[in-house]
């Protein structure tokens, strides 16, 4: 029986991964296998959701204004009481919470990173089967260690991120990651409960076929916007057409789409909401770091997204982000107006 000893769980990975530099300490790993830890106690809920009384509302809204699910706040749960309760993290900024939680342990206040994350991203499809998932940044702190961190620690612009990544709950689930020496995808295998690399390396092709955006906003875009999205229905062959609208309504699994595929994702501003809905600090930075780090681009339709400071937890930015070609391809759009 031929054994195939290439496949790499994640926890081999990033071992292997430190070995290639002698200074590491091994917290960034410790930190990346918690996240994955939390993202599979997710998962077994997220699998069972319609077995058990967890589907539907909580109760109570968000900072946001949004009703909370009840899997939303299973997952902060989970998130904050594995990062709390681990060695690597010292504290966390969730876009469920109002504010930043600051772990002010001994252990915690020498830990180097601080994490934001999205718990459940797309928690409005729940109750219909659609894949959903979580997002998450990792940040090195600029506050003294052995105190605890600061909201300054949490505010930085995207550009300074040291990993982003995503957990992905849909037909398989998916632990996506990404640091300045590239992006990996494991699949969480089941039958041992690990993930194993299945995407090593992952590049976002140059160009795609597939759009991504909300048809029903269309009349509320700026003009270069529509301008471009009539330009994508109305591509034929002669000029690398014709391309397809996709949009599931749950960022993480578009934008994961496209980055394996090859695509754009859009989420413009609006008349009525001009900054549009996505969270910088969430959803924006770490997809934006993730589809770099692969190849392609991110933008607010003016400058790049990982450049923007932010000034409050929940900042909000309109999102224009894939492959590069059709990235530069909307900027000519959008720059004529």
């Amino acid at each position: 029986m031929n054994i195939n000893r290439r496949i790499q769980t994640l926890d081999e990975f990033t071992i292997q991964q430190m070995r290639d530099f002698p200074q590491a300490t091994g917290e960034l790993a410790g930190l990346l296998r918690d996240i994955g830890l939390a993202a599979k106690r997710v998962n077994v809920e997220v699998n069972k959701a319609g077995l058990v009384d967890i589907l539907g509302d909580h109760g109570s809204t968000n900072i946001q204004g949004e009703e909370v699910k009840k899997l939303d706040v299973y997952a902060n749960n989970q998130l904050v009481g594995v990062l709390q309760h681990g060695i690597s993290c010292a504290g966390i900024g969730s876009e469920e919470l109002d504010d930043i939680v600051v772990f002010d342990d001994d252990v915690s206040m020498n830990s180097k990173y601080v994490c934001l994350f999205d718990p459940l991203d797309g928690s409005s499809n729940i109750d219909v089967n659609v894949s959903i998932g979580t997002i998450f940044s990792v940040f090195r702190r600029v506050s003294p260690l052995g105190q605890p961190a600061t909201i300054d620690d949490f505010l930085q612009p995207g550009n300074q991120q040291v990993a982003a990544g995503y957990i992905i709950y849909g037909s398989s689930t998916m632990f996506v990651y990404a640091t300045r020496r590239g992006v990996n995808g494991f699949t969480l295998d089941p039958s041992i409960g690990e993930y194993s690399l299945s995407h090593p390396d992952i590049k976002c092709p140059e160009t795609g076929k597939m759009y991504s955006v909300n048809h029903g906003n269309f009349f509320q875009y700026e003009e270069g916007v529509k301008k471009y999205i009539t330009a994508c229905q109305k591509k034929d062959k002669t000029n690398g057409g014709p391309y397809t609208q996709r949009y599931i309504g749950s960022m993480v699994a578009d934008v994961h789409r496209n980055l394996i595929k090859g695509g754009i994702f859009m989420y413009p501003g609006t008349t009525d909401k001009p900054n549009g809905k996505l969270r910088l600090l969430y959803e924006c930075n770490p997809f934006a770091f993730i589809v770099e780090r692969a190849g392609g681009i991110a933008t607010n339709g003016k400058i790049r997204i990982l450049d923007i400071q932010p000034t409050e937890l929940h900042q909000r930015t309109p999102l224009f982000i894939g492959s590069k070609k059709m990235m530069e391809e909307l900027d000519g759009y959008v720059q004529e107006g």
